[in-house]
This record gives C-alpha cells, structure tokens and sequence, in this order.
C-alpha cells in the first residue's frame, strides 16, 4: 500500500515546476569549478545585489533572534510612498510567487477558472491544477498575448486571468491600448493580475497603476528578484485596492516575509544607482544576443525583458550539450516549446561565453 493512493490525485499528477539548474549542483555532478560555470537560465541579475542592500543584509544579521515586522510597515509604507498608493493598496509576499498563491487561495475553487495565455509563466496552470479550478489557457499570436481573445474567454466562473507583462518566457509585451480596450470589457466579478515582475527593464511602460487607484479589481504584482538582485532573499509585492488587498491579507501566512530581505528591499530602493546599471547591463546585452542570432540567421523573439528566446532545433539536446560545457541556459519543452532555449542576460563576460558554447554545439558535425 502507497501513502500516495491516500493524497489528492491532482497532486500527484502534477508534473514539478523545475527551477533552472543551481551552479552547485552542475559543479559536483560535473566535477566543475563553480567559478568556471556560466548559469544564463533564471533571470537573475548578474551585478548582484545593490551596495546599500549588502550593506542592510550585514546590519540585520546580529538581529536575527528577533521576528520580522509581520505588517512590514516600513517597507510597506516605502512601496506606497514610491507609487503614491496607501500602505492599504501594499501586500509583501515570499517573492511575487507567493502573491500568486495567495490570490488562488483567495479566489479559486473547482467551480472557478482562471485564464492565462498559451506561452504564460508556467505557475499559473500549477496554481490553478492545485486548487482544483479550471484553467483556461488562450493562444498567444506571435507570442504576444491576444487580450481581445483573453476577453472572449471569460465566463460567469472566471475569477482570475493573469496577464504577465512583459511575459515569461517570451520577452514580450502588450500596450497600453490593448490593456484599456481589455479592461474596459472586464466584469466586477474578475480579477486581473498584471504579474510585471520585469517592469524595472521598461523604458515605455504601460501604467496599470491607475486602474488600482480607480479602485478596480485588479492586482500588480512586481518584485525584488530581477532588477534589484535579490532573489535569494524571496521577497516580492502586490498592489491593489483596498478591497481586493484587505482579502490577500487574510490569507497570507504570519511573518511571511523575512526581516533581512524587508531590509535589503527597504534599502534598495534607495540604490537607484544600481538599478540604472543593471538596466544598462541589460539593453546592451539584449542588444548583444539579437545582433549576433540575426547574423547567423537564427529565429528569436525580439525581447524587453532581462532574457531571450532563441529557437535552435531541439532545445533539451542544446541543453545538456552546453551544461557539459559549464554554461546552464534554460530548455523550454515544459512551455511546449521543445525546440527553444531562454537565455537570461549575463554580463559582458558572461554573454560572450555563452554564445561561444552555443555556436560550438550548433556547429555542424
């Protein structure tokens, strides 16, 4: 007898979000130098955390006996001030993820579906497979998310639809007349989350803000992970109205969000700075993998984010070829895009490398 006839089948027949593959684990299965391995596969930033961030993280160490602020007023009150919000319209989570948990809490049920597109962050389905809701997912052009068939889309048992923006893994974005015309047809009993965990790399962002300050229904989730460097630390934000805020709040776990990483986010907003560099790191990159994959005639998807998507015949076989090589970019066939590869920004170093293994391993026999 399996203790696994006795859990809940729709979890067992989950399939595992996978993360990319950690530089640790390529070094000892590979008996690499850590420091030789190039890992292009998570989206993280290559300059790290900001000065003041550090400087914050080595600060609260000695406090560390003592629980967090569970309100996260400081930090809270800082994000408000930023988005001239009030800390009402401020909910911190264990990284952006956990907000997207939260709303499923919240708002899914199996009578309830949520909606996303074809190419959208893979979580979403996980999240809505898990709380036993349906999951609605519609075709992406282009991989360009179609907002007028993600209108269509929606019934009577909708209660989310996640617009990821820009997307991941695609890179791309919808503007600010495809999201009015939208929101306009967007009934009172939906929410829409507009996950912008790569708004920091946008120089033309569309303002999704404003619909949080009409007091609608909808949820902007962003993050600490990308542009400021901390994703080890897990934290990340949603804004929104106080009526939809009040209800994450309920459900959200005590002390969710930890004292070094309030303080870390605290102080790097204060590092513009850094996040300027990182952005300058980014566009140049960007500018750098999309020069190179149109000289060798490669197909991609044109990206504003800090990745992208370049097809290169069959991207598991990529994969492995270029890990033995110590570089991890990441494969897509859990997005049904088995012949793709994300790559996520380097830096200057970095990049070069990572091109150099790619052609190397596309390089005929």
């Amino acid at each position: 007898m399996s203790i696994q006839q006795f859990a809940n089948q729709f979890v067992c027949d989950l399939v595992a979000y996978e993360p990319g593959k950690p530089i640790t684990e390529t070094a000892r299965e590979l008996g690499l130098d850590p420091e030789s391995i190039v890992k292009v596969a998570s989206n993280e930033n290559p300059l790290g955390p900001a000065p003041m961030a550090l400087d914050a993280i080595r600060n609260a160490a000695g406090e560390m006996h003592i629980y967090p602020d569970g309100g996260g007023y400081k930090l809270r009150t800082a994000l408000a001030e930023k988005y001239d919000l009030g800390i009402e319209n401020v909910v911190l989570g264990n990284g952006s993820n956990e907000i997207i948990e939260l709303l499923c809490h919240c708002f899914l049920n199996p009578e309830a579906e949520l909606i996303a597109a074809e190419h959208a962050f893979v979580v979403y389905k996980l999240m809505a497979t898990l709380f036993g809701a349906g999951y609605v997912e519609v075709a992406d052009p282009n991989f360009v998310h179609d907002l007028d068939a993600m209108a269509d889309a929606i019934t009577e048992k909708t209660r989310l639809v996640f617009i990821a923006n820009p997307n991941n893994p695609t890179g791309t974005i919808v503007g600010e007349e495809e999201i009015a015309r939208f929101m306009e047809r967007v009934p009172e009993h939906v929410v829409v989350v507009f996950d912008e965990a790569y708004f920091e790399f946008l120089s033309d962002a569309p303002d999704t803000l404003k619909y949080v300050r009409e007091g609608r229904n909808v949820v902007v989730l962003r993050t600490f992970s990308k542009a400021y460097g901390l994703a080890g630390l897990r934290i990340g934000y949603g804004l929104a109205a106080p009526q939809v805020a009040g209800i994450l709040q309920k459900a959200r776990q005590p002390f969710n969000t930890n004292e070094v990483a309030q303080r870390a986010a605290l102080a790097s907003l204060e590092d513009t700075a850094h996040v300027e560099n990182t952005v300058t790191n980014n566009a140049e990159g960007l500018a750098f993998y999309e020069a190179a994959f149109q000289e060798r005639g490669m197909n991609y998807v044109p990206s504003v984010a800090n990745f992208i998507l370049v097809e290169v015949g069959d991207g598991d076989k990529v994969f492995d070829a270029m890990l033995q090589q110590g570089v991890i970019v990441r494969a897509m066939r859990g997005y049904k895009l088995p012949g793709w590869v994300r790559i996520s920004i380097g830096t200057k170093a970095e990049n070069a490398r990572c091109l150099e293994v790619l052609d190397q391993v596309l390089a005929p026999v």
